[in-house]
């Protein structure tokens, strides 16, 4: 499947050089942005190698888009078409994603790249399709429509403003929005937070950090993954991961946590809920250029000195446990091992919370966050 133009083509990845190709077109569309953090690499490619659990129950495409210039062939732009089993057999209606969206300022070839993942979903049998979503919603997705004025914390996304206006331009209507919430460290939670805090350690709720080693942390990992497919199974768009999956993600970033960002709650000896904080390691992979070799070790090491803002990933409470305040009891202690003697964290955001989450939106608004960046998953019938 090939679309081509006088001055570029839409082509299938099948190759080598079309895949580091593929890699690269984010080092040029970023070159001159200071907000842009390179991802890892090695971590993007290793979602198009074999192993990657999603080809145990969905499909993929990679594409490109090619541009033929005075210094050789160069790549400027990317898509993704994919298909998840899991979604279509979640919503019974056949959902088909597009991610891994990048792309030159040129509406053109933009609308191409979009043309060609649709093409490709509906020769699949797709009768829509969302996006961007890398997979899964558990993986990179969203748009940014709003905040472009700052760096998007670690794991969140980030985009020039001309995608969506690029998207919106090809037909495409907003699915769902999502925000993210900045907190301030330097004011103090409303009383009633500290308040919940104790009527929840009265009730027989016990809180205690994440274990980060040995087997400890591997317990801990799967009592976690039972509460995300208990209390997250309605999420819009969600697919439940294996627990191989979840075992993976959170050994990537077990050296990461710190585990007074992190608070467990349980209930005679059973986690019932959890506060996922994660120090903003966004701010020293900015300095490696997107390689962990030793000399981006090094870099990484020496300027996660300068960390001093942690991202709140999740908030997370069984539904029985929500009477004895639970959800605001880990607010209050996540927020008061943030802000303890010896931390740096001047700031938190806890992102991303859908527009429509209006449970978990009032809790986050009466701790005192307020939005600052909004982002955005787009839908179009094939």
């Amino acid at each position: 499947m090939i679309t081509q133009t006088a001055t570029f083509e839409i082509c299938p990845v099948t190759s080598t050089a079309h895949h580091k190709m593929f890699l690269d077109v984010p080092a040029r569309i970023y070159a001159n942005d200071p907000h842009w953090v390179p991802p890892i690499l090695d971590s993007i490619a290793k979602q198009f190698t074999p192993t990657n659990h999603f080809l145990k129950y969905g499909k993929l495409q990679q594409f490109i888009a090619i541009s033929e210039e005075a210094n050789g062939s160069q790549a400027v732009g990317r898509i993704v078409a994919a298909v998840n089993q899991r979604l279509i057999d979640r919503e019974g209606e056949n959902v088909g994603l597009f991610g891994f969206f990048e792309c030159v300022e040129d509406f053109t070839i933009a609308q191409a790249l979009l043309d060609t993942a649709c093409q490709w979903l509906r020769s699949q049998g797709m009768t829509i399709v969302r996006g961007p979503i890398d997979f899964s919603t558990h993986n990179n997705c969203l748009f940014l429509v709003d905040g472009f004025d700052s760096p998007s914390m670690v794991m969140m996304p980030y985009n020039p403003p001309y995608y969506p206006e690029f998207v919106e331009r090809d037909g495409w209507h907003k699915a769902k929005d999502a925000y993210a919430y900045d907190f301030p460290l330097d004011k103090p939670l409303p009383g009633e937070f500290e308040k919940a805090y104790r009527i929840a350690c009265k009730s027989g709720i016990s809180f205690r950090p994440i274990r980060t080693k040995g087997d400890g942390f591997e317990q801990d990992v799967k009592s976690m993954y039972q509460l995300f497919n208990t209390a997250f199974a309605s999420n819009w768009s969600s697919t439940p991961r294996s627990e191989a999956e979840f075992l993976e993600e959170a050994r990537d970033l077990q050296n990461l946590v710190d585990p007074d960002v992190f608070p467990i709650a349980e209930y005679n000896g059973e986690m019932v809920g959890f506060w996922m904080g994660l120090p903003d390691y966004n701010i020293p992979l900015k300095h490696v250029n997107g390689k962990l070799n030793w000399l981006g070790i090094l870099k990484f090491l020496w300027y996660r000195r300068q960390i001093d803002q942690v991202r709140v990933i999740a908030i997370c409470s069984l539904p029985e446990y929500r009477r004895k305040m639970l959800s605001l009891a880990l607010i209050y202690l996540g927020m008061q091992g943030g802000i303890q003697k010896g931390k740096p964290y001047k700031r938190a955001e806890l992102s991303w919370v859908f527009e429509d989450n209006f449970p978990s939106r009032k809790l986050i608004e009466a701790a005192g966050g307020k939005i600052y960046k909004t982002y955005r998953i787009y839908e179009k019938a094939l």
